[in-house]
């Protein structure tokens, strides 16, 4: 790049960074209009077609996050589990129920978010794996 070519785009960013969000945002549209392209994020994938390539993405997933939604009538079996699996002192697995829903485990293997999910689902709380 050149010199001069390097100063222009440095002025073209220094005015970016001036400008406020609504004139960010309609910035960004006159350059979709003009040039026919469209703003999407790096991260956003691609949809994908078909059936059998989605079930192959669902079974590939190795780590699940467990819920528990809602305690059920025997709300004390369910905090001795949750004390059990979690290792939290009372006040805090009672925090946990009383802000339901509550994540009880993060990033978890899939055995162990199934063995979560008996134990709890056993003691009378509906769970749920993400």
């Amino acid at each position: 790049m050149t010199p001069k070519k390097k100063s222009s785009v440095e002025d073209i960013v220094k005015a970016i960074e001036g400008l406020t969000v609504v004139e960010l945002s309609e910035l960004v549209k006159t350059l979709e209009e003009r040039f026919g392209v469209t703003a999407q994020p790096v991260y956003q994938a691609p949809a994908q077609v078909g059936g059998p390539a989605e079930a192959e993405t669902e079974e590939e997933k190795t780590e699940f996050d467990v819920a528990i939604t809602q305690t059920g009538d025997k709300k004390i079996q369910v905090l001795k589990v949750l004390r059990e699996i979690t290792g939290l002192g009372l006040k805090e697995v009672k925090a946990l129920i009383d802000n339901l829903p509550s994540m009880v485990k993060e990033a978890v293997s899939k055995e162990e978010a199934m063995e979560i999910k008996t134990k709890l689902e056993e003691a009378g709380a509906t769970v749920e794996l993400k």
